[in-house]
């Protein structure tokens, strides 16, 4: 039932505007994360952060496919997803700061970021933990005949998690509007997937759970797209749940400080040869969909975006005292 998705030759129905905007939410992410290790380098920014950079394809090219009915849950590696959900970069990088102005005030920092309001159920500081709440999500939008789809993002090491594993045995049980994304960058820490996995794909598993299971090359956005675009119009339509495998390279460790003896020069090569933001240029300019003078648009756009970020977070104060016992739980 595994099926591996060959790279496309079409733009899948992307206009030139959806085009720039997927462009924009990528080099978003990748601006964010590569200014977050930078500054995480200086040491005004508290706690751990896991970046995201590498992997833009998957966050992008799923969440185009996805809009306000829709939710998703993420993972401790969360930073590419809210981004791709819509949550506000300027909160987002006072929230990695612990400042008052943040997304969720300076209290829940680099992993847990949530904005209910875009349907961005949390990074998830737990591995595992947001599979169970998209089928939560997924099963109220069943019963509310929303249309709504929930999409939960997790790990290789997650893959391997029973909360993983029951869920999507659940979501197939009561055909649950549900979309299963498994960003198998390797490395579960320093945990070499190809040893921690007993199958030769994750995807593989999906048979086991009676759901179609994909792979795709996720340094390709418009291999991830025509992937979560079918899953998500299965999901709409009553089809039940489906498992999407991407494979890439994260570019930076496990977390910021992380040595990684555990790995070779993959990344140079994926930065060189792979790279999602390379790709995506040469093809949309190729087909003369977009000129090389928008995207450098988008890209001075975008950096001028995280620099007022960063300026922004940086000059906003902390939570007070006063503040202790305000915004920890969420009323619905």
């Amino acid at each position: 039932m595994t099926d591996t998705m060959p790279a496309p030759t079409g733009s899948a129905d992307l206009g030139p505007e959806r085009l720039l905007d997927a462009y924009r939410m990528m080099r978003t992410i990748r601006e964010f994360e590569e200014r977050v290790h930078a500054e995480f380098a200086t040491g005004d920014i508290p706690g751990f952060v896991h970046l995201y950079a590498g992997e833009e394809a998957s966050a992008a090219g799923v969440c185009v496919t996805l809009d306000e009915r829709d939710t998703i849950s993420s993972t401790h590696r969360g930073h590419g997803h809210c981004i791709a959900k819509g949550v506000e970069v300027k909160g987002m990088m006072a929230e990695i700061y612990g400042r008052a102005t943040g997304t969720c005030r300076g209290k829940g920092g680099s992993m847990h970021i949530a904005d209910l309001s875009k349907g961005m159920l949390g990074a998830n500081g737990i591995v595992g933990g947001g599979p169970p709440l998209t089928c939560g999500t997924a099963l109220a939008a069943k019963l509310s005949g929303t249309g709504g789809v929930g999409v939960t993002f997790f790990g290789d090491g997650a893959s391997n998690q029973g909360t993983t594993l029951e869920s999507m045995n659940l979501a197939s049980v009561w055909n649950l509007p549900a979309v299963f994304v498994a960003e198998n960058n390797g490395y579960a820490e320093a945990t070499a997937s190809t040893w921690s996995v007993a199958t030769d794909n994750i995807a593989d598993r999906a048979a086991g759970f009676g759901m179609p299971g994909v792979i795709v090359d996720g340094f390709d956005f418009f291999a991830v797209h025509e992937a979560a675009r079918e899953a998500v119009g299965r999901a709409r339509e009553g089809g039940g749940p489906t498992l999407i495998e991407v494979k890439f390279t994260r570019y930076f460790g496990h977390f910021e400080g992380d040595q990684q003896t555990y790995r070779a020069d993959e990344v140079a090569d994926a930065r060189a040869n792979l790279d999602c933001l390379k790709r995506f240029r040469a093809r949309v300019t190729q087909t003369g969909e977009l000129t090389g003078a928008q995207l450098d648009g988008v890209d001075a756009d975008v950096a001028r975006l995280i620099d007022e970020a960063v300026a922004e977070a940086k000059a906003a104060p902390p939570p007070t005292a006063a503040d202790l016992e305000t915004d920890v739980y969420v009323v619905y």
